[in-house]
């Protein structure tokens, strides 16, 4: 009997009609092996991941494969998205015992949870240096039936390994000046002048390092940060990894030009990428930037939102190319003959040309993937955008990748944070309240009565999983995000009741250091605790960022003290190892810079002079500064306390340090005192 079937996770349904009998990840399952004496195999993946479908339905979906695993395991089917907990935990032991890692991840476990043998994708073939699936479960039965005691010694071995293994705290003292020019010195080292981004294939978008890059330049005038953060962006939005006609960012791009991209489109980067380039054009005042940020928010809105008014996970790298095939990219790519078809052959001509597409293809099968390469040739505007246009109505035709359609609390709250801002910034008011639809779906069905997170929901429902970090921190970001945009004191309490909740349960009070689960939550063989970014923010630099802001916004010494012991870890991660503490280091130099607090005192909320000043305030280039707008007395927000109108029209107050310059009435003089 397969156990899948009532589950709320996309990916998990996907595996419901399989021969396995699969169990979610409870603590039946353990039980069950343990009555059957019997190993646990754990299978970890997600909906968008390609390797994950292909092993399912290699060997998960075959007949003979399933009754073996059936007869000789208890098999764990888990969505890494709804539960990043287990994921941390065994990838972590995954990696320590082979070097790397990856979905989908193959873990075979004691009854007690204890990893002893590990993996990733196994093929159904042997191929040179990887056994086959088969050869591998054969291989774990024979030694569990017959080297039982040897089993027992290296699993003990692994979890002890796992529980020694300490995180390099630093002194509790976050980065100075110092460490930030040395991690800037650092990523010059590994920036590839050529292409853009860091290091070689596959090449991931670098978001959180880009932040840092940003701000960094902001506090700084570094023109050499903000040279690698422009020529990143310019790269990456010319590349196939960005969707020339949809808008959207996929996954990576498995080479390094940005040519071929790992096609799935998931939430969190789109999310992140938009706020980067949005962050590009208030520095730089950049038209590519300006168009990149409003048609990554248009995807979004348009491909992610669900009826509730969250955001979905992720599109599918694979779909249907026409035959009954699913195959990775089919939905994307484009042959020569196929645009001839669609536009006639002289517009063509001209479409391939402009969107390189070649007789040999970029991609497979006579294929290529739509970029925009750099040429000398002129291109009628108009021609172009009819071009596109048709292009997009033809591929609309096509059948569309598969929607994971859970809501995930922590990407939510950045998709908040990016659709608030750009929003903002583009005078796009529909962009803003798309977030405000998030973030009120978040409170209504993630929240509960003690202000605790559920991590995922579904169609409406809440799901059983509880929130982990990350989540409090970003949904957090968010509605800050969301409360100096709006003006709506709310999104700041709410905001301070996630962040109760990261001091009370998720914070060592001895020294300060994070931990990825609640002091309550489930035990697992160990606690998840990695204050390095992955495809996000780490959940503890995530959390140090909002703590900070919300500081900022209401003068609390305990939160600024907690994100300035957080910040410790970088001040030691920092200056080694920038490319994978980028959102860290961003927060360092908002800590740098004060944050400034921003105070504008509205005559009215909605007159034009207010509105300008508030406007001015939210494009200022200070790294984390805040911004409270409300009319004069009132208490939506500490920091407009005591803060009158001049001369009976509206204000800004900025401070800094516990100093405070004079309020001012001109947004020019409020964009220099926020640009210097």
């Amino acid at each position: 009997m397969n156990r899948l079937a009532g589950v709320t996770s996309p990916y998990l349904l996907q595996h419901a009609d399989n021969p396995v009998d699969w169990w979610p990840w409870e603590q039946g399952a353990f039980e069950e092996a343990r009555r059957r004496g019997v190993p646990v195999l754990l299978s970890v993946g997600y909906s968008a991941c390609h390797w994950c479908h292909v092993m399912a339905h290699e060997s998960f979906e075959d007949d003979v494969t399933a009754a073996y695993l059936n007869e000789h395991f208890v098999s764990v089917k888990v969505d890494r998205e709804e539960r990043p907990d287990v994921d941390a935990v065994y990838m972590e032991a995954v990696q320590a015992a082979t070097g790397q890692g990856g979905w989908p991840m193959t873990v075979f476990l004691t009854p007690d949870a204890e990893p002893f043998y590990f993996g990733t994708y196994f093929p159904p073939e042997a191929r040179p240096g990887m056994p086959s699936f088969r050869q591998v479960l054969e291989g774990v039965s024979t030694a569990w039936r017959d080297r039982r005691d040897e089993v027992a010694e290296v699993a003990g071995k692994i979890v002890k390994d796992l529980s020694e293994r300490e995180i390099a705290f630093g002194t509790g003292t976050a980065p100075g000046d110092q460490e930030t020019a040395q991690a800037l010195l650092e990523l010059t080292r590994a920036y590839d002048p050529q292409r853009g981004g860091f290091g070689g294939a596959p090449k991931f978008p670098p978001s959180m390092v880009l932040e840092f890059l940003l701000r960094h330049h902001a506090r700084t005038g570094a023109e050499g940060a903000l040279q690698m953060a422009q020529d990143t962006c310019e790269r990456m939005a010319r590349g196939g990894i960005y969707d020339q006609l949809g808008g959207g960012f996929a996954r990576y791009s498995v080479d390094r030009d940005w040519i071929v991209p790992h096609f799935e489109k998931m939430l969190y980067d789109n999310a992140l990428l938009c706020r980067v380039y949005a962050h590009l054009w208030r520095a730089t005042g950049s038209e590519q930037a300006r168009r990149i940020a409003l048609e990554t928010a248009d995807f979004m809105v348009r491909e992610l939102r669900t009826e509730q008014g969250g955001f979905a996970s992720a599109l599918d790298a694979d779909s249907d190319d026409g035959t009954g095939r699913h195959v990775e990219g089919a939905y994307y790519a484009w042959t020569p003959a196929q645009l001839t078809e669609e536009l006639g052959a002289d517009d063509a001509r001209i479409a391939a040309h402009y969107f390189g597409v070649t007789d040999e293809g970029t991609f497979e099968h006579g294929a290529s993937v739509l970029q925009l390469p750099q040429q000398e040739s002129v291109f009628d505007a108009g021609k172009i955008d009819s071009i596109r246009q048709r292009l997009l109505a033809a591929r609309a035709g096509r059948p569309a990748p598969g929607r994971d359609d859970k809501v995930v609390a922590a990407w939510n709250g950045l998709a908040v944070a990016a659709l608030a801002e750009t929003g903002a910034y583009f005078d796009r008011p529909d962009l803003v309240d798309a977030a405000v639809g998030a973030a009120d779906l978040l409170v209504r069905l993630h929240l509960d009565e003690q202000a605790r997170l559920a991590r995922t929901s579904k169609d409406g429902k809440a799901g059983a999983n509880a929130g982990v970090l990350e989540d409090y921190a970003d949904v957090a970001e968010g509605f800050l995000t969301l409360a100096s945009v709006t003006g709506e004191g709310v999104w700041l309490e709410f905001a301070g009741f996630l962040l109760d909740h990261v001091l009370a349960r998720f914070t060592d009070p001895d020294t300060g250091a994070l931990f990825d689960t609640a002091a309550d939550a489930e035990r697992l063989i160990r606690r998840p605790q990695d204050p390095t970014d992955n495809a996000t923010p780490s959940g503890w630099t995530a959390a140090a960022g909002a703590l900070l802001g919300y500081a900022a916004q209401t003068g609390s010494a305990p939160h600024r003290a907690a994100a300035e012991r957080a910040l410790g870890v970088v001040r030691t991660l920092g200056p080694r190892v920038p490319r994978f503490v980028g959102w860290g280091l961003a927060v360092a130099e908002a800590l740098l810079d004060g944050p400034r607090e921003v105070a504008v005192v509205a005559s009215a909320a909605d007159d034009t002079a207010s509105k300008a000043l508030h406007r001015t305030a939210l494009l200022g280039l200070a790294p984390g500064a805040v911004v409270a707008y409300g009319t004069a007395g009132s208490d939506e927000f500490p920091l407009l306390a005591d803060r009158p109108l001049v001369d009976g029209g509206p204000a800004a107050y900025v401070c800094r340090h516990f100093t405070c310059d004079a309020p001012t009435t001109d947004p020019v003089k409020l964009r220099t005192t926020l640009s210097s």
